[in-house]
């Protein structure tokens, strides 16, 4: 049995026992049924809401990923590289990232304002830290003989040497971190739109609660759920997959 038949499988069990339970069990308006959120799919879909929420949302978070992976990335290569700036600027961050990204939502309404400035500002900041941690442990751990292998044919120590030696010999760490990065970007997004002005998924988990909506709740969770599953599979994991075959390490993958 393939894997994606026994996913296909197993969903269609979950979504039975689902069903069955809000039948059995009267949940009531603590919970919907598989029926009123496919309803709810349906109405916000047509009316528009939905789809102009997700793209709204999906538009801040790839200009706030974006962001953070150049600025994570070379935050990690400046602490893998300067003894002085890891123990004092990477001690930092260490502390930066176990705070929570949504306490520093006071400061962004301070600084910003309830606005777009301010949503892109907190996702921003909740994959920053850990892709420079990944980054920097990524860069530390690579050989030292690739370097000295690399310099001896005139690499060189300068952005050549970063972009074609490390980058490549780092990547498996490398890519750990914008998968991590993703999700903490994802969860940073949506606590800023639950006060930001304006459109979004988190505006509209709000507004549902506002209403007492379970459906339209449920429908913007699996909505979040889906978009960072197939994002995963489809555009990190395969360029992990074609780096690795690339630069010969999809065997050692494979072990």
């Amino acid at each position: 049995m393939s894997t994606a038949l026994r996913r296909t499988i197993f969903l269609v069990l979950l979504l039975i026992a689902w069903e069955a339970g809000f039948r059995l069990f009267d949940w009531g308006w603590k919970f919907p049924s598989v029926t009123q959120t496919l309803q709810a799919f349906y109405d916000g879909f047509v009316h528009g809401d939905l789809l102009a929420a997700s793209l709204s949302s999906m538009r801040r978070l790839i200009v706030s990923f974006i962001i953070s992976i150049a600025l994570g990335t070379t935050l990690g290569f400046l602490f893998a590289r300067f003894k002085l700036l890891d123990d004092t600027i990477g001690f930092v961050v260490v502390a930066l990232q176990t705070i929570p990204s949504i306490a520093w939502l006071p400061f962004a309404i301070i600084w910003f304002g309830l606005n777009e400035a301010a949503v892109i500002f907190i996702t921003t900041l909740g994959a920053t830290w850990t892709m420079a941690l990944s980054s920097r442990t990524g860069i530390k751990n690579i050989p030292p003989i690739y370097l000295r292998a690399a310099q001896t044919m005139g690499t060189g120590n300068g952005l050549k040497m970063f972009v074609q030696v490390m980058i490549p010999a780092a990547f498996p760490h490398l890519i750990n971190g914008v998968r991590v990065a993703w999700a903490f970007a994802w969860r940073a997004l949506v606590a800023g739109e639950l006060i930001a002005k304006g459109t979004g998924l988190g505006q509209l988990l709000q507004e549902g609660r506002n209403l007492g909506d379970t459906s339209l709740m449920l429908c913007i969770v699996i909505i979040i759920a889906v978009l960072g599953t197939l994002s995963d599979h489809f555009c990190f994991k395969r360029l992990e997959d074609k780096v690795l075959e690339r630069y010969g390490l999809a065997g050692s993958k494979a072990k």
